[in-house]
């Protein structure tokens, strides 16, 4: 809860620093006061109204009954309403808070409401959509943050299995959940948020099995945040979504030459790590898995009489894998040659 009411004392301290004077304006503490109240879990904003409040020199105090917390509780208790889905008493209560506030309540107000309306009554395509439209028109708006946290929440919901509803029926929304997420990254750059989206995409196309599509995002990923621990991670990740796409000896190899460079690349920059995670022992997996590969190769050169190739490909084997089961066969191969 602390922790929560500094967090609306740093935006009420940037607005004293920004504007130059000891004491700024009501309806800019008041719009403040709303994107903070909007970001935070309903209950904790509650709490900090009631408890504590700034005074003229940006001091925390006991909270009175002032005009700045009566708002604050008024927009509590719309987010309240929100996320008990009831639609109608949100309308109701925006349109009751705009008329008592009119000098806050603009039209950035208007348009984010809207799509408040449409989440409480779980339209929430449509309300992403108006929260698209609030951010296109208003990206300067204090709540803005708020905005791009109930389309991160929606986005959680599609990516998790929540469906859409279509002509009356049930349809899959995960496509839906994933370009949500890829626009709130887009407008955001590398901030939190961002960094949360893309890695909620990741995840989830791995839980799906769909590994090339998770390796492509966890590149996007390595490439904007090419440095710190999620660097680390994203290397790993890369690493081990092109060895799960890996289909046998039988299917194209390629993903699993990428699959050994990259964990190689992971040993060199974090051995330590590479040897908890036994590094070493997945790479020589994947050499007999290699080798098995060109094994095969060699065996389908020789079926069709083609003697230079499979030879060649036979001691590419043994010189490459030498200390494989492919290795061996290869070995007895050339020998009866």
């Amino acid at each position: 809860m602390i922790a929560n009411c500094q967090m609306m004392g740093y935006y009420y301290g940037m607005l004293i620093l920004l504007s130059g004077k000891a004491v700024v304006r009501k309806l800019s503490i008041l719009a403040i006061l709303i994107a903070a109240s909007l970001a935070l879990p309903t209950g904790r904003v509650a709490l900090c109204a009631e408890t504590l409040r700034l005074d003229e020199q940006g001091q925390w105090q006991k909270a009175a009954d002032s005009n700045d917390e009566q708002y604050l509780l008024r927009v509590a208790e719309i987010k309240k309403l929100v996320d008990a889905g009831k639609p109608d008493k949100v309308k109701k209560a925006a349109e009751q808070l705009k008329k008592d506030f009119p000098g806050v309540a603009g039209k950035d107000f208007g348009s984010f409401m809207k799509a408040e309306v449409y989440l409480a009554g779980g339209k929430l395509t449509k309300a992403v959509r108006q929260y698209d439209t609030f951010l296109d028109k208003y990206p300067t708006s204090p709540l803005k943050d708020a905005a791009l946290n109930r389309q991160f929440e929606v986005a959680t919901e599609f990516l998790a299995g929540r469906k859409k509803t279509i002509l009356m029926f049930r349809v899959s929304a995960f496509d839906d959940g994933v370009k949500i997420m890829e626009k709130i990254s887009d407008r955001t750059g590398t901030a939190d948020i961002a960094k949360n989206a893309l890695l909620s995409v990741a995840h989830s196309y791995e839980k799906r099995k769909q590994y090339n599509e998770a390796y492509l995002k966890w590149s996007e990923i390595s490439t904007r945040w090419p440095t710190g621990e999620i660097a680390k991670d994203a290397l790993l990740a890369m690493a081990r979504t092109k060895y799960a796409a890996y289909r046998g000896s039988v299917y194209d190899g390629s993903s699993l030459i990428s699959a050994k460079t990259y964990y190689e690349n992971f040993k060199l920059r974090y051995p330590e790590e590479a040897q908890k995670l036994k590094v070493d022992e997945i790479l020589t997996r994947i050499g007999e898995q290699l080798a098995e590969k060109n094994l095969l190769i060699a065996k389908y050169y020789e079926r069709t009489g083609s003697a230079g190739p499979a030879n060649m490909y036979y001691q590419m084997v043994v010189d490459d894998w030498p200390n494989t089961k492919a290795a061996e066969t290869a070995k007895e191969k050339i020998s009866k040659k």
